[in-house]
């Protein structure tokens, strides 16, 4: 691909690792692929590379649809998309943004669109854009996309797209039947879930005497110590009596669920991406297709239903050659389901001192619309902050605001010292967030 180096080093990345290289030749060269990957190997620019060799820059219309099963997915692609610097036009369209936003993105019409099956169905019923030249479909996760509940929508969607001539499915599981509808003729598989690799994977059983096991997590936190972890809960009431209870112990966390706004959960992201927080008690929406870095450990602190959840959660620790755990939190007289085999019972009976994150998080009233760059913003910290360049974590740049991670001990004095300064010729808000 003649401009692939460029793309890789906007992206901060070397070379690509043997899976994209194989999806690339595979996806390059074949109309009909399936793309099977351990969760972080990077099968998003895996798939995004050559879905970019077929996309002409002359071509005013939408040429590439992405199908994700959820908005995080959605918007963590279209970053992706933006950060390689293609020159063309992306949107992320899901529900639970306003569709007035929608309308407006959509009037000057991207080349790859991206978003989740009810909200891309509401704009092909609305005929806001021709379907005629959408050449290439993405059905990233497919397993999730294509269950059911999903079925009807994608079906619908599938018999509107009359012109595709390449059909890319991408997953981090195996085993997911594909129905007729989706039409993917003698596919070409390329599979690097490895069934024969010893797993780095450490599965460990912590028992709890009282049925609602909050005291044994806490124990548990003590015990693992100052590491980045997700807690998983089955259900929204879950999360918030164990947050409840994290808070009473002045334990800080994010939260993250389909139940909240989705601001709210861009926001948690954020800042357990950045190191503001360190623990994020989650539904299994957090499973997969959310941008976060390698985790040294998840909790299962309610048991998930099916092996598919168990894999997706343990997926998010371990990754690639990383070590990790996932913990089982058991109630003495609960038994475990029979996908749960391997698993080491542990003592946590010796606990460390659990401390609050270095980190704050500031808000930016300020973004990508306002000709405001990640450059600017650090500018602002280093000349006017008087910050030097360990102490500036993480700047994550939207369209309209900008976040970015400090050290927790110069917050309050960096907001007084810089609210309402300028960034390039618009005066900006700077808040704790």
């Amino acid at each position: 691909m003649k401009n692939q180096q460029e793309i890789l080093s906007k992206l901060n990345i070397d070379a690509l690792n043997p899976m994209q290289v194989s999806a690339l030749d595979t996806i390059s060269s074949s109309n009909n692929t399936i793309l099977l990957s351990p969760t972080g190997t990077g099968k998003t620019l895996a798939f995004l590379l050559p879905v970019l060799e077929f996309l002409d820059h002359n071509n005013p219309e939408v040429q590439a649809l992405i199908l994700v099963p959820s908005r995080e997915l959605a918007i963590q692609i279209e970053q992706v998309i933006r950060n390689m610097g293609t020159g063309f036009k992306v949107n992320a369209i899901y529900g639970g943004r306003s569709m007035s936003k929608d309308k407006i993105e959509l009037k000057h019409t991207p080349a790859i669109l991206i978003g989740t099956p009810g909200r891309i169905l509401d704009h092909f019923m609305a005929d806001r854009f021709t379907k005629d030249h959408i050449k290439t479909l993405v059905l990233d996760e497919f397993d999730k996309s294509l269950e059911v509940g999903f079925e009807e929508e994608m079906s619908e969607i599938l018999a509107e797209l009359p012109h595709l001539k390449k059909r890319i499915l991408t997953s981090a599981t195996e085993g997911v039947k594909i129905p007729k509808f989706v039409g993917l003729e003698n596919p070409k598989r390329v599979n690097f879930l490895k069934k024969d690799t010893p797993s780095q994977l450490t599965i460990s059983t912590v028992i709890s005497e009282d049925k609602d096991k909050l005291k044994t997590l806490v124990q548990l936190l003590k015990y693992i110590g100052e590491e980045p972890g997700i807690i998983f809960c089955n259900f929204k009431d879950s999360i918030e009596s164990v947050s409840d209870y994290l808070s009473n112990k002045h334990i800080q966390h994010e939260c993250f669920s389909g139940g909240m706004e989705q601001k709210e959960r861009e926001r948690a992201l954020i800042k357990f991406r950045n190191g503001s927080s360190r623990i994020l008690i989650a539904t299994d929406l957090a499973a997969r297709g959310i941008d976060i870095p390698e985790l040294k450990f998840i909790i299962h602190y309610e048991l998930p239903h099916r092996i598919e959840e168990f894999t997706h959660r343990n997926g998010r620790t371990a990754r690639v050659n990383e070590t990790g755990t996932a913990y089982v939190l058991q109630w003495d007289k609960e038994s475990l389901p029979e996908f749960i085999k391997k698993s080491e019972g542990i003592n946590i009976g010796k606990t460390k001192r659990l401390g609050d994150p270095l980190w704050e998080t500031l808000f930016i009233s300020g973004g990508r619309k306002d000709k405001i760059s990640k450059g600017d913003i650090a500018g602002l910290f280093f000349k006017q902050g008087g910050l030097n360049r360990d102490e500036l974590g993480a700047i994550e740049l939207k369209q309209d605001c900008a976040f970015v991670a400090v050290p927790k001990s110069k917050s309050d004095q960096l907001v007084n010292e810089l609210n309402n300064s300028r960034l390039k010729k618009k005066k900006v808000r700077i808040t704790v967030l």
